[in-house]
């Protein structure tokens, strides 16, 4: 399959973030096998700005085939280029301008890159109406500052349908504090290693991490013997690269500070014997290490956790103490001294080959889009069956209703059937909780009206789910996926009622994409959701998953009967009804919530008093 992709990174364009790395050359191979690619990011590029809101308002977002599009989206505020472990940048008059690209744009899929608010990441989750995939690539903990936007930043990764990290070390953070499910996907790197000489050694420095980074690598080389054969180049995309404070002229002699103008740093990496990272955990550079392996450098590495994960715990390198300006030393030092080690190095390195070019990295994402988008529902349903239909008469129906017989509502069966009728309904579900009883009798007294017979269930701890057109009682407090197979052994649908109202007991969103392929509708409009927003996400949500749409009154007193209408053909058992439902229109009425809630209340609260009456006597 190939799919319309939307890659979202939340650092400016220009910057040559390591993310930024990551989705440029992610893009490029997904685009190779077949996808169309639309990179949105944040820029400092003023004729970017343009070119792309011109391209958004044309609708022409797409390159041509086989190559990635950029589109900045606006300008962002600054932060200082040396902190590396800083958070993302803010973005500014980016999200009427995602908003905008994401509502025209066909997208199959959004990805969004460390998308912590306030980000363009963020912005593009919050607008998208598309699959979302999110990757997670800091391994440090400065996820703990969004901890201040901890609702916020939940609600967002709420929306998100695969989650990726970069490393085994960003997972377990991650999980820590958003659980979840990741898949890992390393970062790739471009394999292209150059033959080496065994002359002067050379030691190769990136400084991707956090600047201390750099003081000990220079404090490491100092320790060095003169008359080893050695030489360093320190590489950085940012200028001023070199330290404050002067070094020592026979130090400087062997180091050269270079950067972008001087040669690309795929040359640096491809030509160096050793590549060097020191960071102390705070802004770990695991991009670079592994680019260094695809070079053919070998690395030597602070005793970093995402560092081990690269080196497949010292197979394919040295490690030394953070913070150790000794043992990097020492380190330098064996492998300067020793051919063999290094030769022994460059083999397992040689080995793993295929491990680390971009090419596995893109088939892992493709896999895990395939996996989310298999999901989906057919679109087509039964064009056959819903032929027949058209002919059939429309009629109203409210698929979501209580009688007495829910512990919740006063309303008896009779008046419910009366009130049903002089609304002007044709069928109707009657949907008690946790009991089946109120719609059987229902069905025996309607005299004309249809009857759904069905059961508001609640599960263990995954919300609630309805069973329309059963039999039997469903008992509750079986697992979501416990009840559901029994909806299907009495030959019911699956109904989700209110998915996304954190007013009601509802499944979690991991919960619901388990079973999103056994849902044969989703209530997608509710009048008694306390918020517009749960309705209009759970609109998004069955749009995106193809899920046929459904709406009901969830009325508790009669005079809330029929506030949300279904203008269907008429059908006849759950196959008819379901195909019938697909071409449906949804009519909504308003009503004031808080007056049909105190009505619910006040009846609810005199049955309460008439059953202790009658037991008081008893």
């Amino acid at each position: 399959m190939c799919f319309k992709i939307a890659q979202v990174s939340p650092y400016p364009w220009e910057q040559h973030h390591e993310v930024n790395l990551y989705v440029e050359r992610l893009s490029d191979e997904l685009c190779k096998r077949g996808h169309q690619v639309v990179v949105i990011a944040p820029s400092d590029s003023r004729e970017l700005v343009r070119t792309s809101r011109k391209a958004i308002k044309d609708g022409e977002v797409f390159a041509a085939e086989g190559c990635a599009n950029v589109l900045g989206v606006g300008g962002s505020l600054p932060f200082p280029p040396t902190r590396r472990s800083g958070s993302v940048s803010v973005p500014l008059d980016v999200s009427r301008t995602i908003e905008g690209l994401l509502g025209s744009a066909d997208f199959d899929f959004v990805h969004v890159h460390e998308p912590f608010a306030p980000s363009a990441s963020s912005a593009a989750l919050r607008h998208s109406h598309a699959l979302n995939v999110g990757t997670f690539h800091g391994p440090a903990e400065r996820v703990l500052s969004t901890q201040v936007a901890r609702p916020l930043v939940e609600l967002f990764f709420g929306r998100l349908d695969g989650r990726i990290a970069t490393s085994e070390a960003t997972r377990m953070l991650m999980e820590r504090f958003f659980p979840g499910s990741y898949d890992v996907v390393a970062p790739g790197a471009d394999v292209a290693p150059c033959p080496r000489e065994d002359g002067e050694i050379e030691i190769a420095f990136c400084l991707e991490e956090e600047r201390s980074a750099l003081r000990l690598f220079l404090r490491a080389l100092r320790r060095l013997p003169e008359e080893l054969p050695w030489k360093a180049t320190v590489w950085s995309r940012l200028p001023g690269a070199e330290p404050a404070v002067p070094i020592a002229k026979a130090l400087r002699e062997r180091v050269t500070f270079a950067g972008p103008r001087n040669f690309p740093e795929s040359l640096l990496l491809s030509r160096a014997h050793i590549a060097v990272a020191a960071s102390n955990g705070s802004a770990p550079a695991p991009g670079m290490v592994i680019r260094a392996l695809g070079g053919g450098a070998v690395p030597v590495v602070s005793r970093l956790p995402v560092y081990q994960e690269v080196l497949d715990d010292g197979e394919r390198g040295l490690e030394f103490d953070e913070r150790d300006p000794d043992q990097l030393a020492a380190q330098l030092r064996r492998l300067v001294e020793d051919r063999g080690l290094r030769k022994d190095f460059s083999d397992r390195i040689d080995a793993a080959r295929d491990e680390l070019g971009w090419d596995r990295a893109a088939g892992q994402v493709e896999e895990i889009y395939g996996r989310i988008a298999a999901r989906r529902h057919p679109p087509e349903g039964n064009p056959a069956l819903r032929k027949q239909l058209a002919k059939r008469d429309f009629i109203h129906v409210d698929l979501h209703m209580h009688t007495d017989h829910s512990h919740d509502c006063a309303t008896p069966v009779d008046t419910l059937i009366e009130t049903a009728k002089e609304r002007g309904l044709g069928a109707i579900a009657v949907t008690d909780h946790n009991e089946v009883s109120g719609a059987l009798e229902a069905r025996e007294r309607a005299e004309g009206l249809k009857i759904i017979v069905a059961e508001e269930v609640k599960t263990a701890d995954q919300g609630e789910v309805i069973g329309l057109f059963i039999e039997e009682k469903i008992a509750r407090g079986m697992t979501l996926e416990e009840t559901i197979a029994e909806i299907r052994r009495q030959g019911g649908l699956v109904y989700v009622p209110h998915p996304f109202d954190r007013m009601h007991s509802v499944p979690d969103y991991e919960h619901l994409l388990k079973v999103v392929e056994d849902v044969d509708a989703i209530e997608v409009f509710n009048p008694r959701v306390a918020f517009s927003a749960f309705n209009e996400e759970a609109e998004r949500f069955a749009a995106k998953y193809r899920l046929v749409a459904g709406a009901g009154s969830d009325s508790h007193v009669a005079q809330g009967l029929g506030s949300v209408k279904i203008r269907m053909r008429d059908f006849d058992g759950p196959e008819e009804f379901l195909e019938s439902l697909r071409d449906a229109d949804i009519i909504r009425k308003k009503q004031s919530l808080l007056y049909v809630q105190a009505l619910k209340f006040l009846q609810t609260r005199n049955k309460s008093a008439s059953k202790q009456r009658k037991t008081s006597k008893t």
